[in-house]
């Protein structure tokens, strides 16, 4: 098992040789609890910002990494109180000051008379200091990446009871249920993000939340889902035949779809542009779409025009990690849209031990498809045939190796 310990000494080391704060000090805020209006003393869960539980592993609200160019690294937390073990059972003493930090109520005098950067959960983040904490963070370590493998084995867990629930009659809501229970049943602590359990025309939709809608004999079911684990994060989509097997249409779409994540993960590698991992997966799209019956011309014109944005109109992936979209684009990396692609989250060369997802899809959606209506490389016809087809993502979580790229979610089976 990998040490914490040693990597937290690592990561600090790292921040700290990034930051350039001549003189000033750098606190990196957890966050406080944040009330739920009108519900009394109820607060939503809570969880400390990233950059502060990267440099902590500690989710307690309230508290503050400090460092300090000569003194070094000092941390500031919340004691537990005794109302607290009472109500909650947080661990700890009356004094509830964990050994080698210092109580928050010392902060004040401490930094008194020196400038101040502010990391975390501030008003008004450092964005240079964030820019530096984004390159050191996303090369996992091996806590990171064993974190991951658990909240990967725990999102594997729970597609697993999906799959025989994957029937007429059953509603989106009663498949989300289940799926999360197995993630909390098998080592996930958390949900990595909302659950999206989306059935018939409602797989279109990027980002639906599950409802009492019962499934129907033949329709597609999109399931977009990830257990957390210890903060780290597995993202997983997959595409299922609603009672039983896919009709012809719907398995050359969902065919389509798995080569183009494929052809995806077999781009990346170090050095490897994201745009062009994302261009890879269109081109694929773009066959798949021609043998449709959807578009006509030549893949890389079809791709460079933007007529496969229609029908797959989000980027390939994003980072995933420490949440589930980690590490995201610094402020100096903005880049000009690729010609035809549609804007990604992220956009920069490939490095060893980036994590990603790989999550190519194509959705027939109405008002999409409505605003560049008579368009000559589509067949609006064929169009029109298929609008309330819904749509297809087949998503997976890899890590950069040196020559390549892991899956860390290749025991979910399609």
């Amino acid at each position: 098992m990998a040490d914490i310990a040693q990597q937290l000494e690592r990561r600090r080391a790292a921040a700290a040789d990034a930051w350039d704060v001549r003189g000033a000090v750098v606190l990196v805020a957890a966050g406080d609890e944040i009330p739920v209006p009108g519900r009394g003393d109820r607060t939503y869960p809570f969880r400390a910002h990233s950059e502060y539980l990267y440099l902590t592993d500690r989710e307690r609200p309230g508290g503050v990494l400090a460092l300090d160019p000569g003194e070094g690294w000092v941390e500031f937390v919340v004691p537990v109180t005794a109302e607290e073990l009472l109500w909650s059972g947080l661990e700890g003493d009356l004094e509830g000051v964990p050994e080698g930090t210092r109580p928050l109520d010392e902060l004040e005098a401490w930094v008194r008379g020196r400038p101040v950067r502010r990391l975390g959960a501030a008003t008004d983040p450092d964005s240079e200091l964030r820019d530096a904490l984004v390159r050191v963070r996303r090369p996992k370590d091996d806590v990171e990446v064993e974190r991951m493998r658990v909240a990967a084995e725990a999102t594997r867990a729970g597609f697993a009871e999906l799959v025989g629930l994957v029937e007429p009659d059953r509603t989106e809501r009663e498949l989300q249920v289940a799926l999360e229970a197995a993630f909390l049943r098998s080592s996930g602590d958390f949900l990595a993000f909302e659950t999206i359990v989306a059935a018939g025309d409602h797989s279109a939709l990027l980002h639906f939340s599950p409802t009492a809608r019962e499934l129907r004999a033949g329709e597609l079911l999109l399931v977009d889902a990830g257990a957390e684990h210890r903060g780290y994060a597995s993202d997983v989509t997959r595409t299922y035949p609603v009672g039983g097997e896919l009709d012809a249409r719907q398995r050359l779409v969902w065919e389509t779809v798995r080569r183009a994540g494929e052809a995806a993960m077999a781009a990346c590698r170090p050095g490897v542009e994201w745009r062009d991992v994302h261009r890879t997966a269109a081109l694929v799209v773009a066959e798949g779409l021609a043998e449709l019956g959807v578009l006509r011309g030549a893949p890389e014109t079809l791709v460079e025009s933007g007529a496969v944005t229609l029908f797959f109109p989000h980027g390939v992936g994003h980072m995933v990690g420490l949440g589930v979209r980690d590490a995201g684009a610094a402020s100096h990396e903005a880049r000009e849209p690729a010609p035809g692609l549609p804007r990604l989250r992220v956009d920069i060369p490939l490095e060893p031990r980036q994590a990603w997802t790989v999550e190519p899809g194509i959705y027939f959606v109405a008002p999409l498809l409505a605003r560049d209506r008579g368009r000559r490389d589509v067949d609006w016809n064929r169009v029109d045939e298929l609008l309330g087809f819904g749509g297809v993502r087949i998503e997976q979580n890899v890590l950069v190796t040196d020559d390549g790229c892991e899956v860390l979610t290749a025991a979910i089976p399609l």
